[in-house]
């Protein structure tokens, strides 16, 4: 029988997330769903290395009257919910009953639609709306008397006790820097680069603009400085793109799909201008990248604004790859990097592009990448939240213990926020560096 396949031959696919359908938001039919969905995932178990989720789903089923689904109950579904923080890799790398097996199982969407439902009555604490507004946020954070007062409240151990008694803050949990020289500021001083003239390839214009992202403008705004020098370096046309929002990625995690079509229609308008120009579009957060790659076409597939925007959007080592591929990489490296330890971001492996940071690095002379493809379990929020943090510990933890091993000169990842994960489960004092950093430095530049 056909429904006895051990998985499926084809190619995976993903179907439109469905969020304006009938059924979507219908509680009763979301459960009988679920019911379905974790049956399989019971009878197959080969996520249970990944995150949380599954341990607690098969621990309720294993503890439960009936060692089946059917002992579980329904209201300890959430339990499973809240703790998928959309990594995908369940889909990407462990699922053998995604589409267009006929079991059709999507857990990653499925668990949001779960959160878009719990979000609709209202079941949010007001810390998850606090701290997924990373708009508002980064624009209060970033006056400078108040940067000064944020950083120095985030890490103070007494104001970080209160922090966790009033809002569920994780006492131990590693919370951004905030800067009041954004990217943003740092763009309006920045001396153009002169005499570049694009040169496009098949699958690359040669004029990129940048989409800063939250945390690239108000966290860590020295990538984007690291990516515009690299990339003009390379002779390629850089500008910053002005006036953009939150790309959306931490209100879908919340399941606020209200907020997401609202900085969908905001970011979309700008972006889709610039595309008609003749402008790529990079981002320096996988994340960030995977929203508009992947997220937001599921989501809006009939706005052909989103569409356009999918198709001229990359990840930044992927373009100077796409670059090299075309004969336009610059090549005369200056300094050697070593060893490096690299953690492979979720959002990085789901776009589907392969290790486009490992084979740029591995240009350079005198320089070994060791790529780490585990989740670091930092994800967004979900480290800084109480009841979760030790969870996304743990998670960390062998990708800490593969570091550890692999004694190289330096570690990275794309993701900054996974990095200073990472830097959190070491505690030796060390840093990240991110990989585009890593590349200015082996330019000398």
């Amino acid at each position: 029988m056909a429904s006895s396949r051990e998985g499926s031959l084809e190619a995976p696919t993903r179907h439109p997330l469905g969020q304006d359908t009938a059924d979507f938001l219908d509680e009763n039919k979301l459960f009988s769903e679920l019911e379905r969905v974790f049956d399989i995932c019971h009878g197959c178990r080969r996520c249970v290395s990944l995150c949380a989720s599954f341990p607690t789903l098969f621990d309720l089923v294993d503890e439960s009257d009936t060692m089946e689904v059917d002992g579980v109950a329904t209201a300890d579904y959430w339990k499973v919910v809240d703790h998928c923080y959309l990594c995908d890799l369940c889909y990407l790398t462990k699922c053998p009953y995604v589409p267009p097996h006929e079991w059709n199982l999507d857990f990653p969407h499925l668990m949001l639609r779960a959160k878009a439902i719990k979000f609709k009555k209202g079941e949010v604490k007001t810390r998850d709306r606090i701290i997924t507004a990373t708009d508002r946020i980064g624009k209060l954070a970033s006056i400078p008397v108040i940067t000064q007062t944020i950083n120095a409240v985030n890490s103070n151990p007494l104001s970080r006790k209160l922090l966790d008694k009033a809002l569920g803050i994780h006492p131990q949990a590693a919370l951004p820097e905030y800067t009041s020289n954004t990217l943003t500021k740092r763009n309006k001083k920045r001396l153009h680069a002169t005499g570049i003239t694009a040169q496009a390839t098949d699958a690359t214009t040669g004029k990129v603009a940048l989409f800063a992202t939250c945390y690239g403008n108000y966290n860590e705004p020295q990538i984007g400085e690291d990516l515009i020098k690299v990339f003009e370096h390379n002779q390629i046309l850089v500008q910053l793109v002005q006036k953009t929002r939150c790309c959306g990625m931490p209100k879908l995690e919340l399941g606020d799909l209200d907020a997401v079509h609202q900085a969908k229609e905001s970011n979309i308008k700008i972006l889709a201008a610039l595309v008609d120009e003749g402008w790529d579009i990079v981002t320096p957060v996988p994340s960030c990248t995977l929203m508009f790659k992947q997220e937001l076409p599921l989501m809006f597939a009939e706005d052909d604004r989103v569409i356009k925007v999918q198709q001229a959007m990359f990840d930044p080592f992927e373009y100077l790859m796409l670059r090299n591929k075309a004969g336009k990489l610059n090549t005369d490296f200056k300094n050697p990097l070593g060893k490096i330890s690299y953690h492979v971001a979720c959002h990085q492996r789901v776009q589907r592009i392969g290790m486009k940071t490992r084979d740029t690095l591995n240009l350079i002379p005198d320089t070994e990448v060791l790529p780490i493809e585990r989740c670091s379990g930092h994800d967004g929020t979900y480290t800084f939240k109480s009841e979760f943090h030790d969870a996304a510990m743990k998670i960390c933890k062998p990708v800490v213990n593969r570091v550890k091993q692999q004694n190289a000169d330096v570690y990275t990842s794309d993701c900054a926020m996974a990095g200073h994960h990472i830097e959190a489960g070491l505690a030796d004092g060390s840093k990240p560096e991110h990989p585009i950093s890593l590349l200015r430095t082996a330019y000398g530049i």
